[in-house]
C-alpha cells in the first residue's frame, strides 16, 4: 500500500497543482491486470492497484477539464524483479499448499514481456492526442481480462432481479 498507492497519491498531489498552472499534463499511473481482477495469493498487491485503478479513475474525471490527462497502464506479466527479491512474501501456511499448487498449474505459459517493448508502447501512449483511460500491456492481458469482465457480466446477468428486488 506504502508503494503502489500512497506513494503514487502523495507523487500525483504534488504534480496536479503544476500540471494545472500550466494548463495541461499527462499522469500515467501503473496498475497491472491484478488491478482489474483477482488471482490467488496476492490479496495486498491487488487492494493497492484497485485502489489505485479507483482514486485514477475519478482524478481523470476531476482533473479533464484543466487539460490534464490521467492513463493507466494495466500489465500482465513482463521480465523485471516484480516476483523476485523485491517482492515480500508473508509466511508459508502448510494449509495452503493445496491452493498453491493449483495457481501454480493454472499460470500462464506465455512468455513475459520485455520492458523494453513496454516504453516504446509507452511512448506511443503519452503522445497520443487523446490517450486512452486504461491501457493493456502484454499479449496476455486481454484474454485474462476480457475473461474477467465476462465471468463479472455473465454474474451480474444472472443476479440482476435482485438487484431491481433489493430496490423495494
Amino acid at each position: 500500500m506504502e508503494t503502489n498507492l500512497f506513494g503514487v497519491v502523495w507523487v500525483t498531489q504534488a504534480a496536479v497543482p503544476l500540471m494545472r498552472a500550466q494548463g495541461g499534463g499527462h499522469i500515467v499511473q501503473i496498475s497491472s491486470i491484478g488491478g482489474v481482477g483477482a488471482f490467488t495469493n496476492l490479496g495486498a498487491y491487488h487492494a493497492s492497484k484497485w485502489a489505485l485503478e479507483g482514486i485514477s479513475e475519478s482524478l481523470a474525471l476531476e482533473v479533464a477539464a484543466f487539460g490534464v490527462k490521467v492513463t493507466l497502464v494495466e500489465p500482465g506479466g513482463f521480465a523485471t524483479d516484480w516476483a523476485g527479491a523485491s517482492a515480500r512474501r508473508s509466511p508459508v501456511l502448510p494449509e495452503y499448499d493445496g491452493v498453491r499448487e493449483a495457481a501454480a498449474a493454472r499460470r500462464n505459459v506465455q512468455p513475459p514481456g520485455h520492458p523494453d517493448a513496454a516504453a516504446r508502447a509507452l511512448l506511443e501512449v503519452v503522445d497520443a492526442a487523446e490517450p486512452p483511460l486504461r491501457v493493456l500491456f502484454g499479449a496476455a492481458a486481454p484474454g485474462i481480462v476480457t475473461a474477467i469482465h465476462e465471468r463479472r457480466l455473465a454474474d451480474w446477468k444472472q443476479w440482476e432481479r435482485l438487484a431491481y428486488d433489493a430496490q423495494g
